[in-house]
């Protein structure tokens, strides 16, 4: 695992975010000598949205953009 100080990291922070993604190698960040943080990439245990989840399972029936019911039963248009 690479050390590092976190003087270092401040100055090159986007760049060691994006060793550790490209990697997957953990660094230990130091301050003053002592181990402050340690940076490791995530670890992805399911689809990366939920919604993933839910593809093929809607099924459409009708209309999805026009209103739930007829025009006809609408209070505010009956005034």
């Amino acid at each position: 695992m690479e050390t590092i100080k976190a003087s270092d990291f401040k100055a090159r922070c986007l760049a060691i975010l994006d060793r550790v993604q490209a990697t997957g190698e953990p660094v230990l960040i130091t301050k003053r000598g002592r181990p402050v943080a340690e940076l490791s990439p995530v670890r992805q245990t399911g689809p990366e949205y939920p919604q993933t989840q839910l593809k093929g399972t809607v099924t459409v029936l009708g209309d999805v953009v026009g209103p739930a019911v007829p025009e006809e039963v609408w209070e505010a248009l009956r005034r």
